[in-house]
């Protein structure tokens, strides 16, 4: 029997991926997006047209260029009303970057959120003396949700880099962690994304995280699946929680007619988030979702 949910996300969600670069079936057309979107005015028109075209959910990394984003969007509340960003954390690079430019004690400073910075500064240095890493993790946590202050952030996700590496190493328990910290500091709920839907399920159940949204690649060629199709779906059918799909055109290998009929007929389907770089691109997709999941 398949599980039944009540919606909180909107069906449709507004990825960034086109606008830093990354295509994983082309580098050509990924290093032309990243040329195109160096600037900031050209990532607003695209976001726009989405927000024009009905979407209103911004599932975003937080790349240091969100940031400008964030601050378009605080200087117009009345455009952007009702607009929500899921904030997808960490972003690695930001890190590394930081630390070769400011040394570790000055990207911690850097990352820290405003207030509270003695509290923050003395809770992650008591973390790391005694090696406590729920201290260190959700103060890693603040650090990334501090461009995103003043907005409103229902969903914060935890990237696939660090569940499925946490998944590998057994270590679970910060699952729960960061699902129990977002709730508490920031009334979010937590989301997770990974390229093993089935054993992440498994790996979330063990620590008590109960309905858990979890966002993966589901496609009908199984692209970055890893498992197999039938496994996900399987787990689509029996288990209890929210699934978003990611990489549905299988990063354009599916046409996008084919691609939404199979994926919008699959049971327990919560939400898809997708990229595209284009108002007509954006409106064909909102269409589409319209005519093959009506009222979902």
């Amino acid at each position: 029997m398949a599980i039944t949910a009540t919606r909180t996300m909107d069906r449709l969600l507004f990825g960034d991926n086109q606008f830093f670069g990354v295509n994983h079936m082309s580098e050509e057309k990924a290093r032309a997006q990243q040329i195109r979107f160096q600037d900031t005015d050209a990532i607003m028109q695209v976001i726009d047209a989405a927000y024009d075209e009905g979407v209103r959910t911004f599932m975003c990394t937080t790349h240091d260029r969100i940031g400008e984003v964030c601050d378009r969007l605080r200087a117009d509340p009345a455009r952007y009303e009702g607009f929500k960003l899921f904030p997808c954390m960490p972003y690695a690079h930001k890190y590394a970057n930081a630390v070769t430019d400011d040394g570790f004690l000055g990207a911690i400073r850097k990352f820290l959120p405003e207030e509270g910075l003695l509290d923050s500064i003395a809770r992650g240095a008591g973390s790391l003396a005694r090696k406590d890493i729920e201290g260190v993790s959700t103060l890693l946590v603040d650090a990334e949700l501090k461009m995103f202050a003043g907005l409103e952030t229902p969903v914060i996700w935890m990237q696939n880099v660090v569940v499925d590496l946490l998944s590998g190493l057994g270590f679970t328990d910060a699952l729960r962690i960061f699902a129990d910290h977002v709730s508490k500091r920031y009334g979010a709920q937590a989301g997770f994304i990974t390229m093993n839907l089935p054993r992440l399920l498994d790996d979330l159940d063990r620590v008590g995280v109960e309905n858990p949204i979890v966002c993966s690649n589901i496609n009908k060629l199984g692209f970055r699946m890893s498992g197999g199709v039938e496994g996900y779906l399987d787990a689509m059918q029996k288990r209890p929680f929210r699934a978003v799909a990611m990489s549905v055109f299988a990063s354009g290998a599916v046409p996008p007619r084919e691609a939404l009929e199979w994926v919008c007929a699959l049971p327990n389907l919560e939400s898809i988030v997708f990229g595209a770089s284009s108002r007509a691109h954006i409106a064909s997709t909102v269409d589409l979702v319209d005519e093959y999941w009506p009222g979902g």
